[in-house]
């Protein structure tokens, strides 16, 4: 009869072989949740949020600047695109960022849900008891009292108490007596309340970004503005966000104001508005200016930017006036700025002008090329050229109100080739009828108006991580522990041998001295009785 090896092992008596544990289906999710978890994990994602911020800082921000998102993608028609495709021109709000951003938000809760339980754990524990070598320490003192070992502990208890520290006093075998004493638990709450605070940093922008809202708008001189959402130029609500909870103000535009160095650099911007805070109060003048919001009922508008605007009228071939206010947008630090004038509603064939405004004029002698040498208007001046046909406002498609996207119906007006320079009040006689008059210069400035409310909870969180990282860094952990026994027979006899030993997890240095200290505090005098001889 011929025998397996299976059936000789289960034949015999011996044990059998132990079989391999399953792997557990959840054993990977396990895995991979305590990783996440992790502060290695969550400094990663920490410093990812950080790198993925900037993008944010270095392109234009469609939700803070518009129009600077329009002018990038005019200089750069290929590159932009691309960039848009993967949200670069709305990074804060884009999947990949809100993904970090959660993650993070998840490691963090997870990795201080089981921190804050061993440090509770760790409050409500008595410090450890005395190691049985106190002079393997780092900090160690030996001396002996004629004070009995009661009073000594007793002395040393009421001493470190005084000074804040945790005291835990204990009976020794043999007579004796020792106590154990903790100081600096704060450097562990410190450092958790710094964790904690950024949990709740992270809640108070995630309900700035639920609840809250910013809109920006573009306003000119003389023109007004009223909170509501139709009023804006570009709006970003939050998911969450009741557009009835707008606080209902307005404001007026009167004046705008920048000064400049004589190198043309920015060194005021001041909007001078009339304000109310609702449609049946008066209005009060406030003065705007960068990085000082009119803060109206939780809202706050911020100045954000600003160009010129110059005021044209436009005759068509009929004589009908149409007066235009017309945007023109920055191409650089002198504020040379290009425009176009749209007239749909001229007698006979629809007129459109493409301008560039030129605040401080300068014009080259030999190739007549016009340029602007100072941001301030010194030498104002609008180049234009003329075209007359159909605009295709009638087509239905979205068109730019600062450029002439399709030309293919127009046909220029003169030679096409060769613009036309004027100064503030002069006019452009238009050959086939009609003019064009450039009659003075205004500014605008676009404003942001937000509501967050989570910029309280924001506040809190960041007061919280200042006080948790200053506790983190200058708290130290620090241990001290005394041991009193009767001394035995020898010349100590019938006294009390006292040794000490401290230890600190951080800071050695530092607690060599708090340690001397601390010892000159806890050492009974006198240490022996005086005698003839040395009397």
């Amino acid at each position: 009869m011929t025998v397996t090896t299976d059936e000789a092992t289960r034949m015999s008596t011996a044990p059998a072989p132990p079989t391999a544990p399953r792997a557990s289906l959840t054993a990977p999710v396990r895995r991979a949740w305590r990783q996440l978890v992790s502060m290695r994990t969550a400094l990663l994602l920490l410093f990812l949020l950080a790198l993925a911020s900037v993008p944010g800082s270095f392109l234009p921000q469609r939700n803070l600047n518009p129009v600077e998102v329009q002018t990038w993608f005019a200089d750069h028609p290929t590159l932009a695109p691309l960039l848009d495709r993967l949200s670069m021109f709305d990074v804060f709000a884009s999947p990949w960022f809100a993904a970090v951003y959660l993650l993070l938000f998840v490691s963090l809760v997870g990795c201080l849900s089981s921190r804050l339980r061993l440090h509770a754990r760790a409050l409500r524990t008595p410090p450890p008891e005395v190691p049985r070598t106190l002079s393997r320490l780092p900090a160690h003192e030996r001396w002996s009292s004629q004070v009995p070992s009661d009073e000594v502990v007793a002395a040393a208890r009421r001493a470190l108490r005084g000074s804040r520290w945790r005291v835990v006093t204990r009976a020794v075998p043999g007579g004796g007596h020792a106590l154990s004493a903790e100081k600096g638990y704060l450097r562990e709450t410190g450092n958790l309340l710094f964790h904690v605070s950024l949990v709740v940093l992270l809640v108070g922008v995630a309900m700035g970004g639920l609840f809250g809202f910013r809109g920006t708008v573009l306003v000119k001189e003389g023109d007004g503005f009223a909170n509501t959402v139709l009023s804006f130029d570009d709006i970003s609500p939050g998911r969450r966000f009741d557009a009835d909870r707008l606080v209902p103000f307005s404001f007026v535009l009167d004046d705008f104001r920048g000064t400049y160095a004589d190198d043309g650099k920015a060194l005021t911007f001041l909007a001078e508005l009339r304000y109310s805070p609702s449609l049946d109060e008066p209005t009060t003048p406030y003065d705007l200016r960068v990085n000082h919001p009119l803060e109206v009922g939780g809202a706050k508008t911020y100045l954000l930017g600003h160009g010129y605007a110059p005021k044209v009228v436009v005759t068509d071939v009929e004589g009908n006036r149409l007066e235009q206010t017309v945007v023109c947008l920055p191409q650089d630090a002198t504020f040379l700025s290009t425009c176009a004038i749209k007239v749909p509603d001229a007698a006979g064939e629809q007129l459109a002008f493409e301008g560039v405004f030129t605040p401080t004029t300068v014009q080259d002698p030999e190739t007549g090329r016009v340029t602007s040498v100072y941001p301030a208007p010194e030498n104002p001046a609008l180049t234009v050229l003329g075209y007359r046909g159909d605009l295709g406002l009638d087509d239905g498609r979205p068109q730019s109100v600062y450029s002439l996207e399709d030309r293919s119906r127009l046909r220029p007006i003169g030679d096409g080739t060769t613009p036309v320079k004027l100064a503030e009040g002069q006019t452009w006689e238009l050959p086939g009828g009609g003019s064009l008059t450039f009659v003075d210069t205004t500014e605008w400035a676009t404003f942001q108006v937000t509501q967050d409310p989570g910029k309280l909870v924001a506040l809190v969180a960041g007061t919280g991580m200042v006080i948790g990282l200053c506790l983190s860094l200058f708290v130290r952990r620090r241990r001290l522990w005394l041991r009193a026994l009767p001394a035995g027979d020898g010349d100590e006899a019938g006294r009390t041998v006292i040794e000490a030993g401290g230890l600190a997890r951080t800071g050695p240095e530092a607690f060599d001295a708090e340690f001397g200290q601390l010892v000159e505090r806890l050492r009974p005098v006198p240490a022996r009785a005086p005698t003839e001889e040395n009397a």
